[in-house]
């Protein structure tokens, strides 16, 4: 997880800090922006992790997420080209990353609901987004069947 983003201590707490954080800003183009500034902050992935193995199928924009650790604790970097789905993936980080497969399984992504995000993403990013979320879900769920 990269230094920049808070890591709170369970996936709930973490989708109930980005709802706070979100209940700061008036109007879409402010949380439009936080979604972009949170994308930028999110480390590249090297171009030999960028290939076909790491692509989550289902997104309009190119998205690569690289899975890692094990059922006890997962891990994972991922990276769009596209700013706005970088921020959502930076979101999506906060809650998932570092966090047991069984707490991953368990937590459902309610937040993007309670912010709005349903509302005021296009159909194409909708869709996107929920194949990052499914991605995420069966890499845990896979962990736990090793």
């Amino acid at each position: 997880m990269s230094a920049t983003l808070p890591h709170e201590a369970s996936a709930r707490e973490a989708a109930a800090a980005i709802v706070e954080e979100f209940g700061f800003f008036g109007d879409w183009s402010e949380r439009y922006q936080y979604l972009i500034d949170l994308g930028r902050k999110l480390p590249d992935l090297p171009d030999g992790e960028k290939t076909a193995a790491f692509k989550v199928s289902g997104c309009q924009s190119n998205v690569w997420l690289v899975p890692g650790g094990n059922a006890a604790k997962m891990e994972f970097r991922a990276i769009s080209d596209s700013a706005i789905v970088s921020g959502l993936i930076a979101l999506l980080l906060r809650v998932y990353d570092d966090r047991p497969a069984t707490e991953i399984l368990a937590t459902e992504a309610d937040f993007i609901d309670a912010i709005g995000l349903s509302r005021h993403l296009s159909p194409t990013r909708t869709n996107g987004l929920a194949a990052m979320l499914q991605t995420i879900r069966a890499h845990a769920q896979a962990a736990l069947a090793r």
